[in-house]
């Protein structure tokens, strides 16, 4: 799963300027409306739903065995831009998609600007679910509109800091609560042989979660046209921040998720990692002789005192556009991301972080996580979740984009070009992406 208030102000018409009517729209609380797009079927009805979720069938399995009469088929597959949003596209384009798919909230706007979902406002149901969900991740599937609902939210990925709280305590280095006490740290860890973090050439998702954390934007829509802002005043100085520490080789660059990715935590050569929740899986997994040895503290803020934090990554559960089941099929998505029994299953067999304020109530968030010396770090993570700006927008070619920054990326990590000047190509190559395929941008 890195695979994330309303976004009302920047997006508050983001699915009108996507230029395509919306399907199955019945207003508001409106189940009769749009020939009873959102009513009971009638009779036996057989869902079918794709995942990459680990574990998804055993929720699944719960949900079958309490419904005899509304059965799912689950299909998994990998992940979403490993392939299967590829395969999601090529079945709508044929007319046989799936009833329900996993769909990140980054990839959300780009089913959307395809016409491939369904407006799940249009079920009362899941109009009245609204205040069961941490509102940021709301405001994410609802891409900035008062009435429509384009997915349920499943998860998601607030940051905070992982770091070695063994190696920080015995070189008497202070937990950097702020960016710039962070830099002090990396050079006092530098000078100690290793280095504070890794900087990652291909997670851009997670530069965005920086970005996000900073007050940027890299989208905007105003009801006309997109705005494309990668080179905006935040994310300029988050690029030029870390930019600064991989010029004086103060961050280690190694390809993220890889065995020398590992080694180096593991070895500790590197000593924290800016991550998601559940980034405490991938370091347990990747990491496993430094057990006891870490923590989790708050996110470094650009300003002492402040509190705010990034995400990245999570996911809701959209109904595809053709559908015969809406009604269905959204009871079994709420189901799915708001029971506890099934919020428990995806914890438990995926590490699920649930998006739900109940969610993240849930027993098993509320331990101390041995690997973690005892630290009851979900209470971190459910902190953060409320710090996280509900006014973050993505835009309808995320795929493309974050191709082309990690390609400015990697030269800028091999000393061709900068952080800022991939930021730039990107943004370029995000507009001409848009013009290609008619969506209206703003000049």
């Amino acid at each position: 799963m890195r695979h994330m208030k309303r976004a009302a102000g920047v997006a508050a018409a983001a699915t009108l300027a996507l230029t395509l009517a919306a399907c199955s729209s019945g207003g508001e609380g409106d189940t009769g409306d749009a020939a009873g797009a959102c009513e009971p079927s009638g009779g036996d009805v057989t869902l079918t739903f794709t995942s990459w979720i680990p574990g998804i069938e055993d929720a699944v399995e719960i949900w079958n065995e309490a419904n005899p009469d509304i059965q799912v088929e689950v299909q998994t597959g990998p992940s979403g831009n490993a392939g299967t949003y590829q395969n999601f596209f090529n079945q709508l384009e044929a007319g046989n998609a799936p009833d329900l798919g996993q769909i990140e909230y980054d990839a959300l706007p780009n089913f959307r600007v395809q016409d491939g979902l369904e407006d799940l406002g249009a079920c009362a149901d899941v109009v009245a679910a609204e205040d069961q969900f941490v509102d940021w991740t709301w405001g994410q599937v609802t891409l900035g509109t008062d009435d429509e609902v384009y997915g349920i939210p499943q998860d998601s990925g607030p940051m905070a800091l992982f770091y070695r709280s063994d190696l920080f305590e015995e070189n008497d280095i202070p937990v950097p609560t702020t960016w710039e006490e962070y830099k002090s740290a990396a050079e006092k860890i530098r000078e100690l042989g290793g280095y504070i973090t890794n900087f990652s050439q291909t997670d851009i998702n997670q530069f965005a979660g920086f970005v996000w954390q900073a007050g940027g934007q890299w989208f905007a829509n105003d009801g006309e046209a997109w705005t494309v802002e990668l080179t905006g005043a935040e994310s300029t100085t988050v690029a030029d921040y870390w930019q600064d520490l991989i010029e004086n080789d103060l961050v280690s660059t190694y390809p993220a998720w890889t065995d020398e990715w590992n080694n180096a935590y593991n070895s500790g050569e590197v000593w924290t990692w800016n991550s998601a929740v559940w980034g405490a899986n991938s370091i347990a997994s990747g990491a496993p002789d430094t057990a006891g040895s870490w923590s989790v503290a708050q996110a470094p803020q650009w300003n002492a005192g402040e509190s705010a934090a990034g995400n990245w990554g999570g996911s809701s559960i959209a109904v595809f556009s053709g559908t015969d089941h809406l009604y269905e099929a959204a009871k079994f998505a709420l189901w799915l991301n708001t029971s506890e029994e099934a919020l428990t299953s995806l914890n438990t067999t995926a590490a699920i972080y649930p998006a739900t304020t109940a969610g993240l109530e849930l027993p098993a968030l509320q331990e101390g996580v041995e690997f973690y010396g005892g630290q009851k770090i979900y209470e971190v993570f459910a902190e953060a979740a409320g710090q996280v700006s509900p006014d973050f927008v993505w835009g309808p070619t995320m795929t493309q984009t974050y191709a082309d920054v990690s390609d400015g990326f990697k030269n800028a990590v091999s000393g061709s070009g900068t952080l800022a000047d991939a930021l730039a190509a990107g943004q370029t190559s995000t507009i001409a992406a848009l013009k290609a395929q008619s969506i209206p941008v703003a000049e």
